[in-house]
């Protein structure tokens, strides 16, 4: 279990009349502003013995401040063995290559046997705590039909700085995907703001009103035969379903896609049986988060991981690719 840490900053005449929270974040980068925000809230920040309350208050040279911070308090979520795996790991951060099937977090439907749960398992000792809880700080998610990878972090510092290069772009993640047909041209920009479907407000949809603005390139790798291809899909935003519903946006849908891949009843004639056979099994998108890359939190180096492409979405291009 993680102990309580203490922290003693003295504020220099440089830092004179800077905001508390402000001044506090630079001076401990380990803490966000707003787990900072959080400590105080909880009384755990004080000064000549009297407890501070207001992130906005403006410091002074010479003050000193003393920064409590608990141990972490057990996540809710419950560990459990989640079979997952694990690309790369440290006392950072980790880099797991989620199977298809596999829930990131905790909702109703999915109460348990999550990424989550199973990082909460598989990490156990290792976690400082993410805003104070023990748990995994997942930076981005992947949906539940979508394998690939996924990094998470085991610290607050850690999180606040991947999710600064996710904010920033600069965190970078590519996918491959088996679209229906071959997008012309075969390589292009998508940028179509995603918002709520307003016919449907469990699916997501390219809106002309209230949506986020999304941008997707794409680039055609190869045709799949001659009904589909595969495509190589890199985010500059990551909008909810985002790849999905470009790519369909685009025309292309993207195969097995449950929610926005259309029926691909039309797309079979002189199709064999083992293609038939092939689709109606393969009941998710494919989709494959197959090369991540970041700066790491504390040396800064430049790390990228790749992933094969999954087994039945190989034994399915092929089967496409004699279509």
């Amino acid at each position: 279990m993680s102990k309580a840490t203490t922290y003693t900053v003295t504020v220099p005449q440089d830092k004179d009349r800077l905001r508390l929270d402000r001044f506090l974040a630079d001076a401990v980068p380990a803490l966000s502003r707003n787990r900072l925000k959080g400590l105080i809230e909880d009384s755990q920040i004080s000064r000549g013995g009297k407890v501070v309350d207001d992130v906005s208050a403006k410091v002074k040279a010479g003050e000193v401040y003393i920064i409590t911070v608990p141990a972490a308090r057990p996540a809710l979520p419950q560990p459990q063995v989640v079979p997952f795996g694990v690309v790369y790991e440290d006392e950072d951060l980790i880099v797991i290559d989620k199977p298809v099937g596999l829930v990131v977090h905790p909702a109703a439907g999915h109460p348990d046997g999550t990424l989550v749960n199973g990082l909460l398992a598989h990490c156990a000792g290792s976690l400082s705590g993410i805003g104070g809880v023990t748990r995994p700080g997942i930076v981005h998610r992947l949906d539940k039909g979508t394998s690939g990878l996924m990094v998470a972090a085991k610290n607050d510092a850690a999180h606040q700085y991947l999710a600064q290069q996710l904010e920033t772009r600069t965190l970078s993640r590519r996918y491959k995907a088996l679209v229906w047909g071959t997008p012309e041209p075969r390589q292009g920009e998508i940028d179509a703001a995603i918002g709520r479907n307003p016919a449907n407000r469990k699916k997501m949809a390219v809106v002309k009103r209230g949506g986020k603005a999304a941008q997707t390139h794409y680039q055609v790798l190869n045709p799949a035969g001659t009904k589909a291809s595969l495509v190589e899909c890199r985010l500059k935003t990551g909008r909810t379903h985002q790849i999905r519903v470009h790519m369909a946006q685009l025309g292309h849908p993207i195969i097995g896609d449950p929610v926005y891949g259309g029926g691909p009843k039309r797309r079979l004639n002189n199709a064999s049986d083992a293609i038939r056979q092939a689709l109606a099994a393969f009941n998710h998108q494919a989709l494959h988060a197959y090369l991540i890359g970041f700066k790491h939190p504390s040396s800064g180096e430049l790390l990228q991981f790749r992933s094969d492409l999954p087994k039945e979405f190989n034994e399915l291009k092929n089967l496409l690719d004699e279509f």
